[in-house]
Formats: C-alpha cells, structure tokens, sequence
C-alpha cells in the first residue's frame, strides 16, 4: 500500500470492518494492475527493437523469458501474501476479542 492508502485505511478505525477489508483488497488489486502495466511496457521496452509484422526470434525469445519472470514473481508474491494471511487471526477472530 503506498503512504495515501494506508493512512486512508488506517484513517478507517471506527469504520466498518468489512468495509476496511473491502478498500483493502481493492487497494491490492489496483497495486497488481500497476504491477501488470508496469511489466508490460518494461518488457516491450526491452524486447522490442523495431515494430514490424512479425517478431523475430530474438524478440520472441526475450518476450517468452519476460513473461516466464513476471509469472515466476507474481508466483512469489501470491506465495508470500497467502503466508501473510495465514499468520493473521482469522477476521471473525479478531471480531469476537
């Protein structure tokens, strides 16, 4: 979350729980829509020496290792974030402390 969006969410103490939770994911989602936009043209950037009508082997090649990296990282993440989540008190847990 970047500094706006946590001290929204954390700005959200009285509010409703489920809601918080709600901005939260929201907010999740928005970062992994960046995340995708921001590989995308990194990879683009990087493999693409001259549009053309067909990719060359040497751009294939670099888009396929790309897209490979971005899978294997996006893997990582989900790993860690599952991880996370398990370490956390359930949320009806936490409701009835």
């Amino acid at each position: 979350m970047d500094s706006s969006s946590s001290s929204f969410v954390a700005g959200l103490g009285s509010v409703d729980p489920q809601l918080q939770h709600f901005i939260e994911v929201e907010t999740q989602k928005q970062r992994f829509q960046q995340l995708v936009h921001q590989m995308t043209e990194l990879c683009w950037e990087k493999c693409m020496d001259k549009p053309g009508p067909k990719l060359d082997s040497r751009a294939e090649a670099c888009f396929v290792n790309c897209v490979e990296r971005f899978i294997d990282t996006s893997q990582f993440i989900l790993n860690r974030l599952e991880q996370t989540q398990k370490s956390k008190p359930a949320f009806s847990e936490s409701i009835s402390d």
